[in-house]
């Protein structure tokens, strides 16, 4: 049956490679990208798709009501993605106006809308809620974020995806929209923005530039490769119960220094040469504010329910992406010009 697929936040990281993964593995969808293109948004990620006609381009704000609406009546989208976020958390530390407008009062505008839309309508869309294990706060050395776990933001940025999350299912609960919302663990995979940790690791070292690692770099997170992720998203938008949450996770649990560590040995076999390891690179710097210690996901829901497990070991994920990075730097160049220039970010200053 022939979907249409709205993608918000579509020229971003995970949407971006959500929307090449819908074009590759559903012959018959129209996807239709809505992006503000912010500094965390490209369509040089999207370049690959622009050639296919069954993948439209709309500039715009998942905040903005009327602009939302008229897409909405033009393209009558069965599938909503809603990817569109403020998603650093540095960034959250030194400005958090932008992660509620965009995470919380956007999240609102597309649920409100989809919901008004599909009134009298025989089968609204589908709402794919997509958030982030960050909502439930930090774990010690054992146990997994369930779907049940307690809601324990520690950054603006959690709060914001935490507040979205509440909407989401209030908007089921509530007025019956079908909503599923997807709480995934960090991501790691080819068009990231470079102020995250792999591809600012894998720039700095092929540069030989210093590695910063957050204080003691013992901060456990779960990885999961994007490309995985994407199809965990698509099955849910399928085959997911609405009114259900579900996490995705990769179950590959990495300290901050073992993932360095692990970009440097990558590097050293298959990038530019140094007469001296990469490793040598790494400093130790000031700790984030209120840094979460430890996040892992428990994903047996989705795989028990859904059949889903993530495919890609962390090993052959991890070498594919810095290879990315390593072979597209005019990518991450071009998308970085006057915006980031891999300083630090985060040091608490709040809103000025």
């Amino acid at each position: 049956m022939k979907k249409t697929y709205l993608v918000t936040g579509g020229a971003g990281f995970i949407g971006s490679n959500l929307v090449h993964w819908l074009l590759d593995s559903s012959p018959d969808a129209q996807v239709i990208v809505l992006d503000k293109l912010t500094y965390a948004g490209h369509l040089e990620s999207l370049e690959p798709a622009s050639r296919n006609p069954r993948y439209e381009f709309v500039r715009g704000d998942i905040g903005d009501r009327t602009e939302v609406e008229s897409l909405f009546r033009r393209i009558e989208p069965d599938v909503v993605f809603n990817l569109a976020a403020e998603s650093h958390v540095d960034r959250s530390i030194e400005g958090p106006a932008a992660f509620v407008q965009t995470n919380i009062v956007g999240t609102f505008v597309m649920l409100d809308v989809a919901l008004h839309w599909s009134r009298g309508r025989e089968k609204p869309p589908t709402f794919v809620h997509v958030s982030t294990d960050e909502v439930y706060g930090s774990l010690g050395a054992e146990g997994r974020f369930t779907e049940e776990s307690q809601y324990q933001p520690n950054s603006p940025y959690a709060a914001s995806k935490a507040g979205a999350d509440h909407l989401a299912r209030a908007y089921f609960h509530t007025y019956g929209l079908p909503v599923v919302t997807t709480n995934c663990s960090n991501n790691y995979g080819p068009y990231q923005f470079p102020e995250k940790l792999i591809p600012l690791v894998t720039l700095n070292a092929i540069e030989s530039k210093p590695l910063p690692v957050y204080g003691d770099g013992l901060n456990v997170r779960d990885w999961l490769f994007v490309r995985d992720h994407c199809e965990a998203l698509h099955l849910v938008a399928e085959r997911g119960e609405p009114g259900e949450t579900y996490n995705i996770g990769g179950n590959e649990e990495r300290t901050t220094l073992d993932m360095v560590r692990g970009i440097c040995r990558v590097l050293d076999e298959s990038g530019p040469k140094r007469t001296t390891p990469h490793h040598e690179l790494i400093r130790h710097v000031d700790d984030r504010p209120g840094h979460d210690r430890r996040y892992a996901i428990d994903a047996s829901k989705i795989t028990e329910t859904l059949g889903w497990r993530p495919k890609t070991s962390f090993d052959d994920g991890l070498e594919q992406t810095v290879r990315w990075y390593v072979e597209n730097r005019e990518w991450c160049e071009r998308v970085a010009k006057g915006v980031y220039e891999r300083e630090r970010l985060g040091l608490a200053r709040g809103e000025k």
